[in-house]
């Protein structure tokens, strides 16, 4: 029973995937990288085009970064970057996080939820406006979309 039980917790979240999708709404196109235990490989996404994953569990890292920068190698080459954060287990937790600068400073990046139970995470200028994590949560089903360079919040 307790197998049985484990086996179908681990599944659940896989049958009611959502996807997170990345959509450059910028100039020039922007480069990401799907990462989790390993590093996925480079994704270019011009303007106007999206970026989509299923939102899956990593049993090793626990989560994924899409990692994604202004710069061809910029995951390698100490490039600013915006990490678009999510781990599926039982609920979607997603966040938005900088590393080595801000990206998209003086931009407007957006996450938006498909439920309306969800909540928006909304960077009006490009830079994260809260100094402590802002983690949000919402039904493993749930779209996750990232807007870059998005009109408004």
């Amino acid at each position: 029973m307790h197998f049985t039980t484990t086996l179908l917790a681990t599944l659940a979240p896989l049958a009611l995937a959502g996807n997170a999708i990345v959509q450059n709404a910028c100039t020039d196109p922007v480069y990401l990288w799907s990462v989790g235990a390993s590093v996925g490989e480079r994704q270019t996404v011009e303007p106007g085009a999206n970026y989509t994953e299923t939102t899956h569990y990593d049993d090793v890292s626990g989560g994924i970064a899409l990692k994604i920068t202004r710069t061809e190698n910029g995951l390698y080459d100490g490039s600013p970057q915006t990490n678009f954060q999510y781990a599926l287990t039982d609920h979607l937790y997603y966040d938005l996080f900088d590393v080595y600068g801000d990206p998209f400073s003086g931009s407007t990046l957006v996450v938006h939820p498909s439920l309306d139970t969800c909540t928006n995470i909304c960077w009006g200028g490009g830079v994260r406006a809260l100094v402590t994590s802002q983690t949000e949560a919402c039904s493993t089903d749930a779209d996750i979309t990232l807007t870059l360079c998005a009109e408004s919040c």
